[in-house]
């Protein structure tokens, strides 16, 4: 009951704000809570952080835990849709000049945010930091954010639900996802394979991601699912114009969660207007994905 309740908490926020239809004026201030409650996320992720005993002491292990993780996502998710697109191939016309990576301003921004929560958690007594449910509601908002944009944007659920490739590319993707957190489990003996699954199953959403990580296995753990995730933007700013050419459904899997949002315009600009439908359905369906399967696989332990 209490994994369900969990789910529902997660998603219902999302769901509701995808029923609601708001006016095209109220997108910009949507687009500003989104960043102020991220930031906020991320802000509370450092504080948790600051938290742990002998903090330094585990640095080292959180970055090899986290580049790990990210190498061996990468690798299963590059393999699997590369070698769908050799089976199935998705012909595009190709603008003539591909957008080059950029954005990666943001996540250092990002990163420092999560810094200043460390500090800030490290300088001042426990009374003055926030309480632990803070993080669940300002999850909460976020995803209501992201509904209400979903809609906000004209998006609808025939769009999403009946594009074929991008619901192939999702679930390759999912799968492949699956596997790289089966091998980060077997690679790591202090790691199950439920926690390894849940582990590889952030897709990008580090603000998401974080957070459920934090509430399962403790700050440590949601720092390197952080850190996995942030990695995954930075790696698909800069390689998804070069994937577009040989596999576009290696590029769509690239951003993960943010195809339909962050990556999403580097996604068009590389691949052409024709992707969109397909970066848009593949990234909804990750979206709803992504907290179903960590709740689901961290409940088991």
């Amino acid at each position: 009951m209490e994994n369900l309740l969990s789910v529902a908490m997660i998603l219902s926020p999302m769901l509701l704000g995808f029923a609601i239809r708001l006016p095209k004026t109220a997108l910009r201030l949507l687009d500003k809570a989104l960043d102020g409650l991220v930031y906020a996320i991320l802000w509370l992720i450092g504080i948790g952080l600051s938290q742990v005993d002998n903090l330094v002491a585990q640095l080292d292990d959180i970055l090899f835990y986290s580049l790990l993780l990210f190498a061996l996502t990468m690798a299963c998710n590059l393999a699997v849709l590369m070698l769908f697109d050799r089976r199935l191939p998705f012909p595009l016309a190709l603008p003539k000049a591909a957008c080059t990576a950029s954005g990666t301003s943001g996540s250092f921004k990002q990163l420092l945010i999560v810094a200043a929560g460390i500090v800030y958690g490290i300088a001042l007594p426990k009374h003055y930091l926030p309480p632990t449910q803070w993080s669940t509601y300002v999850l909460m908002l976020l995803m209501l954010v992201v509904g209400l944009q979903v809609r906000g944007n004209g998006i609808t659920l025939r769009q999403i639900l009946l594009n074929p490739r991008g619901i192939q590319i999702a679930v390759l993707f999912i799968l492949s996802c699956l596997c790289a957190g089966c091998f980060f489990a077997l690679l790591l003996p202090d790691v199950s394979l439920m926690q390894g699954m849940a582990m590889a199953s952030g897709y990008g959403w580090y603000s998401l991601s974080g957070i459920v990580m934090t509430q399962a296995y403790g700050a440590t753990w949601g720092s390197i699912a952080l850190l996995n995730d942030l990695c995954r933007e930075f790696f698909a700013l800069a390689a998804i114009p070069l994937l577009m050419r040989r596999s576009p459904s290696a590029a769509v899997g690239a951003g993960g969660a943010t195809s339909m949002d962050f990556t999403l315009p580097v996604l068009q600009h590389s691949g052409g207007i024709r992707i969109v439908p397909i970066a848009i359905s593949f990234g909804f369906i990750t979206n709803i994905a992504s907290p179903l399967l960590m709740v689901f696989f961290s409940s088991w332990r």
